[in-house]
C-alpha cells in the first residue's frame, strides 16, 4: 500500500481500520494528513504538520511509516508516549494493516537494569529501609522473570526509588565491553533489535544523545533509516538546546566518589590515599553546590562569579578531581571499575575547566541550582545552523508533528527554531465542535498580573465557575509560588464551604499516581504548574474546567533567555515578538489543549490575565485558542454548566 488511493482505502469507513479497530471514525483531516506524511515519505522532503486534538495522528502517521517501506524511527517526546505507541497504538494499527515490518523499542540505557550494578547492590547491602529493601527484592525477582530488563514493567517498585539509580547504568559508569556481562547486557540487547527491525519508536532525549550526536555507538542508527518522525515536536527545540550545548553536574562528583569508594574497597583496600581523599572530594563538590547560596533556580555565569565563595570553591574542586584522577590513574589496571573511575575523574575536570574559561562565540554559560546540585551549563543560543547540518548527509524524509507548532495558523517560529526554511507545512484544526462543547472565558476586572495579591484573585474569580462545575478543575499556575498559593486558598475555601471536592496539589506524589487519584476521585480539584501543561490527558467529567492563572510567558531573567534576547535586539530583531510570544502562544494551547479531550466532552477555558484582551499582543494568544464560544461574562458561564444544551455566549470573536 503506497498510494494515496490505498490510504484513503485504508481509512475508509468499511477499510481495513475500521474493519478491524472496534469505535474507529473517518476523519476528513487525519486522511489528509496520512497522505500528506506518505508523500513526504516517498519524496524524501521535510513536513511540518499541527493536528488538532481528535484529528488521529498517531493514525495518520503510523499508517504511512508502515506502509511506505524501508526503516523509520518514530521518536516521542515522553517515556509515556513511547510505551503507549509501542504497547498499543502501533500493534493495533500493525494487525490491521496485516504489515509484515518488525518493530522494536529503545530507551535511554538508565531504564535497563544492569547486570552488574544489580549484584553490587545486593552484595553491598547498602540500602537501609524498609520500603527500599523491599524495592530490592522486587527488582531482583523481577530480573529473573525479564526478557528486556525495562524498568517500565516493573510496575510494583515506583519509578522516583533510589534504588533504580544503584541497579541501572550510566554513560559515565558504564564499564563497556570490559563489563563481566557484556554479552548479557540488555542495553546492548534492546541496541540490537532496534538494529534489525523495520520501525524503530525512541524518545526525543534518546534520539539526540544516542542517535543524532552519535554519543553512545548507535553511529549505525540514523544512516540505515529513510524516515524520522517527531510526534509531540513542539519539545524539540528545547530538547535540542540541551543537548548542542555541554553541562556538568555536582551530582556526577557525588557519584565519582562513591563509585570509586566502593571500587577502591573491592580491588585496591591498600590504597589509602584514595579512600582518604574520596570524602573531601565529595565535600567539595556540596560545598560548590553551598556556595550558590540556599535558594534553587537560574543564574547567569557573571551572577554565580560575583558570589564571594563560587570561583575559590570551584578552583578547588578542579584541583580534587585532578588529584583523585591522578591517584585513580596509579589504581586503573587492577579493576575496570577503577580505570572507568579514573576516566570519569579526568573527564569531569575537563568539562568544570572548560565552563569556567568560558564559552565560544554563540553560547551563553550559566547555572541551575537544584535542592543537593548545581549543573553548570554552556548553551548554544540559537540551535537551528547546528539541527540542520545535524539534519544533512543521507536524504530521508522528516515529519515534525504535534497539536501545537503554531500561531495563527503559520509555523515561521518554528521553522526558525529548528533551521527548517524549506520546509513544507500543513495545519489541520481539531473536528471537535468546540462551539458546541466548550467556552473559553475571560473573566472581567482582572488586575495586572504582576500586581500584589494577583493570585488571590484568581482564585476569588474561579470560586463560583467551580461551586457551578462542582469540581472536576485543573489549576495551572505559571510559578510554583503561585501554586503553592492557589492550594493554600482552595483548602481554605472548601474547608469554609464544607465542600467534598478531593484537593490535590503536583508534587505530593508521583505526576502518573497523583492524575490517576484525580480520575478516580470523578471530582477533584488538581493544583500544578509546568508538568501538568501538557502530555496529560484526563476525559470525561473528571475533567470540566480549566484555569490558567497568566500568560506563561518564560521568565525574563533566565540567562538562557535574556541573552537570546539581548543577540537578537542587537541584530535589529523583535524579540519579543519573533520570540517570548510565539513560544507563550504554544503554551496556552498546550494548557487549553487538557480539556476537551473526546467528542462527548464539555467545558470551560478560564484565562484570568487580562492581557489577553487589553494589550495587542494577546489577541494572538486569543486567535489562536481553539474555536471555543468567547465571554467575558460570569452569567455566561455558570449557564453553560446549569443548562448542557444552551449555549448563547454573549461575547465571540
Amino acid at each position: 500500500m503506497d498510494s494515496p488511493n490505498s490510504l484513503s482505502a485504508a481509512f475508509s469507513p468499511s477499510g481495513s481500520l475500521a474493519t478491524a479497530i472496534p469505535g474507529f471514525r473517518v476523519r476528513q483531516q487525519q486522511v489528509e494528513m496520512a497522505e500528506r506524511i506518505l508523500d513526504a515519505i516517498r519524496h524524501q522532503k521535510v513536513f511540518i504538520a499541527e493536528a488538532g486534538t481528535g484529528t488521529g495522528k498517531t493514525f495518520a502517521y503510523l499508517v504511512p511509516a508502515l506502509s511506505a517501506g524501508g526503516k523509520v524511527i518514530i521518536s516521542t517526546g515522553t517515556k509515556t508516549l513511547q510505551d503507549q505507541l509501542f504497547n498499543k497504538d502501533l500493534p493495533l494499527v500493525r494487525d490491521a494493516l496485516k504489515a509484515p515490518v518488525q518493530v522494536a523499542l529503545l530507551k535511554g540505557r538508565a531504564n535497563y537494569v544492569c547486570h552488574y550494578y544489580l549484584k553490587r547492590a545486593v552484595e553491598e547491602g547498602r540500602f537501609h529501609s524498609r520500603e527500599e529493601v523491599s524495592h530490592l527484592a522486587k527488582i531482583q525477582r523481577f530480573f529473573k522473570a525479564t526478557r528486556t530488563g525495562d524498568k517500565a514493567e516493573c510496575g510494583d517498585v515506583p519509578e522516583s526509588s533510589p534504588v533504580w539509580n544503584a541497579v541501572t547504568s550510566t554513560r559515565d559508569n558504564c564499564l563497556g565491553q570490559e563489563c563481566p556481562d557484556h554479552k548479557d547486557c540488555h542495553v546492548l540487547a534492546a541496541r540490537r533489535e532496534a538494529m534489525e527491525a523495520d520501525l524503530v519508536v525512541v524518545n526525543h532525549h534518546l534520539f539526540f544523545a544516542d542517535v543524532m550526536l552519535r554519543d553512545e555507538g548507535m553511529a549505525e542508527l540514523l544512516p540505515a533509516c529513510n524516515t524520522v518522525i517527531f510526534d509531540e515536536a513542539h519539545q524539540l527545540p528545547e530538547v535540542a538546546t540541551l543537548f548542542f550545548g555541554d553541562n556538568v553536574s555536582t551530582s556526577q562528583v557525588i557519584d565519582l566518589a562513591r563509585d570509586a569508594k566502593v571500587e577502591g574497597l573491592a580491588s585496591a583496600r591498600d590504597c589509602l590515599d584514595l579512600q582518604n581523599i574520596l570524602p573531601g572530594l565529595e565535600k567539595a563538590a556540596k560545598d560548590l553546590r553551598l556556595a550558590v547560596g540556599v535558594d534553587s533556580g537560574r543564574f547567569s555565569a557573571q551572577q554565580l562569579e560575583e558570589k564571594p565563595d563560587f570561583l575559590p570553591a570551584l578552583e578547588y574542586l578542579l584541583q580534587l578531581l585532578a588529584h583523585t584522577g591522578a591517584i585513580l590513574e596509579t589504581q586503573a589496571q587492577r579493576a575496570e571499575g577503577l580505570e572507568k573511575c579514573w576516566q570519569r575523574a579526568v573527564e569531569l575536570r575537563q568539562h568544570f575547566a572548560a565552563w569556567q574559561e568560558g564559552s565560544g562565540e554563540g553560547m551563553v554559560r550559566w547555572g541551575e541550582a537544584f535542592s543537593q546540585s548545581l549543573q553548570l551549563n554552556a548553551t548554544p543560543l540559537s540551535v537551528a545552523d547546528i539541527f540542520k547540518k545535524q539534519m544533512g548527509g543521507h536524504p530521508r524524509a522528516w515529519v515534525f508533528t504535534s497539536a501545537t507548532l503554531a500561531v495563527q495558523g503559520r509555523f515561521n517560529h518554528y521553522q526558525a527554531e529548528l533551521g527548517l526554511w524549506d520546509a513544507e507545512t500543513g495545519f489541520w484544526e481539531s473536528p471537535f465542535d468546540y462551539d458546541r462543547q466548550a467556552i473559553l472565558y475571560a473573566p472581567q476586572a482582572m488586575p495586572e498580573p504582576n500586581s500584589w495579591g494577583y493570585t488571590d484573585a484568581v482564585v476569588e474569580a474561579a470560586l463560583p465557575v467551580l461551586k457551578a462545575c462542582g469540581g472536576g478543575a485543573f489549576f495551572l499556575c505559571t510559578s510554583l509560588r503561585a501554586m503553592r498559593r492557589t492550594h493554600e486558598l482552595l483548602q481554605q475555601f472548601l474547608e469554609e464551604e464544607g465542600l467534598e471536592m478531593p484537593l490535590f496539589l503536583q508534587g505530593e506524589s508521583g505526576k502518573n499516581e497523583l492524575l490517576e487519584r484525580f480520575r478516580r476521585a470523578g471530582n477533584g480539584i488538581l493544583v500544578g504548574s509546568q508538568s501538568f501543561w501538557e502530555g496529560v490527558d484526563v476525559r470525561g467529567e473528571a475533567l470540566s474546567l480549566v484555569v490558567i492563572d497568566k500568560l506563561p510567558f518564560a521568565p525574563p531573567d533566565d540567562p538562557v533567555l535574556s541573552a537570546r534576547i539581548e543577540e537578537m535586539n542587537k541584530a535589529g530583531r523583535n524579540a519579543f515578538v519573533e520570540y517570548q510570544l510565539p513560544r507563550a502562544v504554544i503554551n496556552v494551547k498546550q494548557g487549553a489543549g487538557r480539556l476537551i479531550r473526546t467528542e462527548s466532552d464539555r467545558g470551560v477555558l478560564m484565562i484570568c490575565d487580562p492581557r489577553m484582551l487589553n494589550k495587542p499582543y494577546g489577541k494572538r494568544v486569543w486567535r489562536s485558542l481553539p474555536p471555543m464560544k468567547r465571554t467575558r461574562e460570569l452569567a455566561v458561564v455558570l449557564d453553560f454548566f446549569r443548562n448542557p444544551g444552551n449555549m448563547e455566549p454573549s461575547c465571540k470573536s
